[in-house]
């Protein structure tokens, strides 16, 4: 079987007709046979989608027809099987939930540096240099001397910066995420608040993991993607994590080792956190996910 195409994309774009985008989008992706997870709301798109290469290049051929998308760029990798198990085109109020109204990304976002040039940047002893993403997607891994916030969503990071980050000081700010969408709005957070030097990895660390050998890399560890890959590392080769389908962090072979962990039902990061009564729902899910897949065995 040959290798799926992945693409991961966003664009803040104003898009005010959005509701009306959904069922179009959806034909395309469907007609194409792509599947994946994309994201409308009225400032703009965010999209992970796989199939075969016609397929995705079909569906983002249709996307750039749309003036507004016309420029729209993406970032690519493959995958040895569907990372996706359905087609979600989903309305939302914000393409990346952060909470703060009034944020104009398109235009006030910080400064983009790129892959090749932000090992320079890093290496600044003056520049402050903060992952923005969740402390279980930092857990996995993260750029060396980087701050981690620690928070459980990106909505929990405007109270942390204006808790630890003074405008008054002026430091130079260097942020990163995944794909670079989140930095887009953090950024723009704190041009807002009055901040001058403000820089984001541009591509995320996605491009900085495909374009920078690792011989040369300030990255360590795997980067955790949302899709059923699970993580990534340098070449975006695909990782060694999977997904604890009760809480969806990512779990290794150690972590799978522990009493704690059952397949699909629990793992040491949530075990005491679900009753009994949800270990039991989540017990039956795994049974009925594992008999769907003994009648796919045999009827292959």
């Amino acid at each position: 079987m040959p290798e799926l195409l992945v693409a991961t994309f966003y664009k803040f774009t104003r898009l005010d007709d959005h509701v009306a985008l959904q069922d179009p989008i959806h034909a395309c992706c469907e007609s194409n046979g792509v599947r994946g997870i994309i994201l409308l709301a009225r400032e703009g798109i965010n999209a992970t989608i796989a199939g075969s290469r016609e397929g995705v290049r079909a569906t983002l051929d249709f996307l750039r027809e749309d003036p507004r998308l016309a420029d729209l760029t993406w970032k690519e990798s493959s995958a040895r099987k569907q990372p996706f198990r359905k087609l979600r085109v989903r309305l939302k109020k914000e393409i990346v939930t952060m909470g703060v109204p009034e944020l104009d990304p398109e235009h006030a976002a910080g400064s983009y540096v790129s892959p090749e040039d932000w090992n320079r940047l890093i290496s600044d002893p003056d520049v402050i240099l903060i992952d923005t993403r969740n402390d279980y997607e930092v857990e996995i891994g993260t750029f060396r001397n980087a701050i981690n916030p620690d928070i459980a969503s990106f909505g929990e990071l405007p109270e942390w910066l204006s808790d630890r980050i003074s405008v008054e000081e002026q430091p130079k700010v260097a942020m990163f995420c995944t794909g670079g969408i989140r930095c887009e709005k953090s950024t723009a957070l704190l041009r807002k608040a009055g901040f001058n030097e403000v820089y984001h990895l541009e591509g995320g660390i996605l491009k900085y993991l495909e374009r920078i050998p690792e011989s040369e890399s300030r990255w360590d560890g795997q980067c955790f993607v949302f899709d059923e890959r699970v993580s990534v590392g340098h070449g975006l080769e695909i990782g060694a994590y999977e997904l604890c389908r009760a809480c969806r962090r990512p779990i290794d072979e150690d972590t799978k080792n522990s009493d704690r962990y059952r397949r699909g039902v629990s793992c040491p990061y949530c075990h005491d956190r679900t009753s009994d009564e949800q270990k039991s729902r989540f017990a039956e899910r795994q049974r009925q996910i594992d008999l769907a897949r003994e009648r796919e065995g045999s009827s292959s």
